[in-house]
C-alpha cells in the first residue's frame, strides 16, 4: 500500500489531537518558513503512516524468508548476508557520488 495525495481528491479532516501547551509550543517553534501547524501535522502523520507500512512490508518479507528457509533447510550465515548487504550499499553510495559529481 502506498500513500498518495491527489489534489483533485476531496480532503477530509483528521481527528483533533490534544497536547500540552509545551508540546504545541515546541512544534510551532520547529515550523519551517511559511509552514502552518496543519501542514506540519499532515506531514508528520503521512511520514508515520509510510514508516509503519514499510515496517509491515519488511516484517512480511522476513517472515516469508524464514518460512522459505525452514521449508527448504537452506540457511545463510549472518556474516555472509551482512557482507553482501555492505557490498550493495557501498556500490550504491559510489554510484550516487559519481552522479553528484556530474551535476553542474
Amino acid at each position: 500500500m502506498q500513500l498518495q495525495y491527489n489534489k483533485q481528491m476531496k480532503s477530509t479532516q483528521l481527528p483533533p489531537v490534544r497536547v500540552s501547551p509545551a508540546v504545541r509550543q515546541e512544534i510551532e517553534s520547529s515550523l519551517q518558513g511559511g509552514e502552518t501547524l496543519s501542514q506540519f501535522i499532515e506531514k508528520a502523520a503521512t511520514s508515520a503512516a509510510r514508516a509503519r507500512i514499510a515496517e509491515q512490508a519488511f516484517l512480511e518479507r522476513g517472515r516469508a524468508s524464514l518460512e522459505r528457509a525452514t521449508r527448504t533447510g537452506r540457511f545463510f550465515p549472518a556474516d555472509e548476508v551482512l557482507g553482501a548487504m555492505r557490498a550493495r550499499l557501498t556500490a550504491r553510495m559510489t554510484e550516487l557520488k559519481k552522479q553528484s559529481r556530474k551535476k553542474p
